[in-house]
């Protein structure tokens, strides 16, 4: 450990600094900085808050606030709720999505 409380880099193109887990990652599956961030954005700080609403109307939330968000985004959300790969759901449950994200007004033209 660092004097920090970080954790030291071991021997080699990072030698001498010092690495931060980024604990707050833990349970965000799939979902990267950006993600977390539009998260926050809309009142959603932690795995459980994203767990406790519908990851469709979180979805239309941030697409509403955020008119770029793709896609895989919906994907991810499910993901990190049932603790999963987004591309497993994006293969696996693809027209579902494509049919609720439609019902919603969402759906990609």
């Amino acid at each position: 450990m660092g004097p920090d409380g970080g954790l030291r880099a071991l021997p080699g193109r990072h030698a001498g600094r010092t690495l931060h887990v980024d604990v707050v990652s833990r349970g965000w599956q799939g979902l990267g900085p950006k993600s977390r961030e539009q998260l926050a954005a809309i009142g959603i700080h932690t795995p459980e808050d994203l767990k406790a609403h519908d990851a469709f109307d979180v979805y239309a939330r941030l697409k509403a606030r955020w008119p770029a968000a793709s896609r895989n985004l919906v994907y991810a959300l499910l993901g990190a709720q049932e603790g999963r790969d987004w591309r497993d759901i994006a293969r696996e449950r693809r027209t579902e999505v494509l049919l609720h994200l439609d019902a919603l007004g969402l759906a990609p033209r």
